[in-house]
């Protein structure tokens, strides 16, 4: 698997997985992501060079995405814990044709990667607050539970996080046409 930049004209294939997460999701009796998203706030992300796709090659459709950025919510991580050089990992998606082969395990090693690369002491994330299978998918891939936010406006209040580090076998990588010299 190739893993490229975002672009915006990416940006239909960015809110489809959402919304297919969601339909998804809601077959399972969770609520989660069945708002919306704002594309305007994704549009950003992808100017910013924060947003992903995962594909088998450059001409494939996206098996995946995933948003990697420094974006600490303020209303989940204490002002200490912002003080921490972290990475935090958004949106990660996985097309339903990719399930069960934990292609979001190996993104997960690939921000991992990428965020001790950057010198960052921590790989961070949010979850939907109610759902636990998500919880125990993160933990099974060494993340630890910081805490649930008890904020009523914050539904992906589940805080989680677990030391950066180098991981060379996830699989993922820049095509060489985009990788640095």
């Amino acid at each position: 698997m190739i893993l490229v930049p975002a672009e915006l004209a990416d940006l239909p294939r960015l809110l489809k997985f959402r919304t297919d997460s969601a339909a998804w999701l809601t077959q399972l009796g969770l609520d989660q992501w069945a708002k919306p998203f704002p594309a305007e706030h994704m549009a950003q992300s992808v100017k910013n060079g924060e947003v992903f796709l995962i594909k088998e090659d450059l001409a494939a459709d996206a098996a995946a995405t995933v948003t990697l950025d420094r974006d600490a919510d303020a209303r989940l991580w204490t002002p200490e814990e912002r003080q921490e050089d972290a990475l935090y990992v958004h949106k990660l998606s996985v097309d339903r044709r990719y399930a069960g082969a934990d292609l979001g395990g190996r993104i997960l090693d690939w921000c991992g990667d990428q965020a001790a690369k950057a010198g960052a002491r921590w790989l961070r994330l949010d979850a939907w607050t109610t759902n636990p299978r998500l919880h125990a998918y993160y933990r099974a891939h060494g993340f630890t539970h910081v805490r649930t936010s008890n904020d009523p406006d914050v539904v992906s209040g589940w805080a989680a996080q677990r030391p950066a580090s180098l991981d060379s076998g996830h699989g993922l990588a820049l095509p060489e046409s985009l990788a640095p010299n």
